[in-house]
C-alpha cells in the first residue's frame, strides 16, 4: 500500500496469491469423502430439496392420471396428444401384442439403450431448470401423459397386467430418480425466479451446485434401475417376484433418502444440506 510498484510489493503480492491458492484449495476427492457423501450428504440434500421433488411428482402424476382416464375411454386421444408417432404402438396393442417382450440374447443391448434413455430424461428434467424450469415442466408433463396414456390404452384392451408385469421391477426406483432430478431442475428455476437479496447469478450458482450434486449422486440408482429393466423386467419371472424386487428397491431407496444422515451435524459443515 505504501510503496506500490516496488520489488517488495510485487514479491508480497505474489506470495499472498500463492498462499491463498494453497490455503483455500479444495480438498482432494477421496474414497472417504465419497463414502461420507453417500452416508450423510446425499440423503440430507434430498430432504432439503424434497418440496421441489413433490412438485415434480405432481407435474408427472396429474397429467398421467388424466391421460389414463381419457385413453381408457377413447384410445384415439393418444393420436391427438402425440400425433402419428404412437400409431405403430397402438396397432401393436390392437393385435394383442406387447412391445416389451425382449429376447434373452438382446437384453444386454436393450439394457444399454434403456439406460441411455433414462439418463437422457433425467438430465433433461434437471438441466431444464436453467431455462426458468420450462423444459423441466415439459419433460415431466410429457412423460406423465405418455405413461398414463399407454396404461389407459392397455386398460381399454384388457392388457394392463402385461405392462404392470414389465414395470413392477424397475419402476419405483426409476421414477423416483426422475422426480428427484425434476425437483433439482425446479430448484434451479426457483433461484432465477426468486433470488432474494442476492443477484440471480449468485443464487443460481448456489442452487445449481446442490442440484447437480443430487443428480450425480442419484446416477448409480438409475444404473441399477436400468439393469433391472433390461434383465429382470422382460424375463419370465412371476409378477409377484418382480413386484417384490420393485417394492424392496423402492422402499429401500426412500428409507435411505428420508432416514440416513440424521443426527448430530458434522464439524466440517456437511450437515448444511440436511
Amino acid at each position: 500500500r505504501d510503496s506500490p510498484g516496488t520489488p517488495l510489493a510485487g514479491y508480497l503480492n505474489g506470495l499472498v496469491a500463492r498462499a491463498h491458492a494453497r490455503v483455500y484449495r479444495s480438498a482432494p476427492l477421496s474414497r472417504r469423502a465419497v463414502a461420507d457423501f453417500y452416508r450423510t450428504g446425499l440423503p440430507r440434500l434430498y430432504r432439503r430439496l424434497l418440496p421441489w421433488t413433490l412438485v415434480a411428482f405432481a407435474l408427472f402424476a396429474v397429467p398421467a392420471a388424466a391421460a389414463f382416464v381419457l385413453a381408457r375411454r377413447d384410445p384415439d386421444v393418444l393420436t391427438l396428444l402425440f400425433g402419428p408417432a404412437l400409431q405403430p404402438l397402438i396397432e401393436k396393442v390392437e393385435r394383442g401384442e406387447m412391445w416389451t417382450d425382449i429376447e434373452p440374447a438382446m437384453r444386454s443391448a436393450a439394457a444399454s439403450g434403456i439406460l441411455t434413455n433414462n439418463i437422457g430424461v433425467t438430465f433433461k428434467a434437471f438441466g431444464g431448470g436453467i431455462l426458468l424450469g420450462v423444459l423441466t415442466v415439459w419433460v415431466l408433463v410429457q412423460n406423465g401423459l405418455m405413461l398414463g396414456g399407454v396404461f389407459g390404452l392397455l386398460a381399454h384392451h384388457g392388457m394392463t397386467l402385461r405392462l404392470v408385469d414389465f414395470v413392477a421391477g424397475h419402476g419405483p426406483v426409476e421414477l423416483s430418480v426422475i422426480f428427484a432430478a425434476g425437483g433439482a431442475g425446479l430448484y434451479m428455476a426457483d433461484a432465477v425466479l426468486r433470488p432474494g437479496l442476492r443477484s440471480r447469478t449468485d443464487a443460481l450458482a448456489d442452487h445449481a451446485r446442490d442440484a447437480a450434486l443430487l443428480v450425480i449422486g442419484c446416477a448409480p440408482f438409475l444404473v441399477g434401475a436400468g439393469l433391472i429393466e433390461g434383465f429382470v423386467s422382460p424375463s419370465a419371472l412371476p409378477l409377484w417376484l418382480k413386484a417384490a424386487v420393485g417394492a424392496a428397491t423402492g422402499i429401500g431407496l426412500h428409507a435411505y433418502w428420508l432416514g440416513a444422515g440424521r443426527g448430530r451435524a458434522s464439524v466440517d459443515g456437511d450437515a448444511q444440506v440436511r
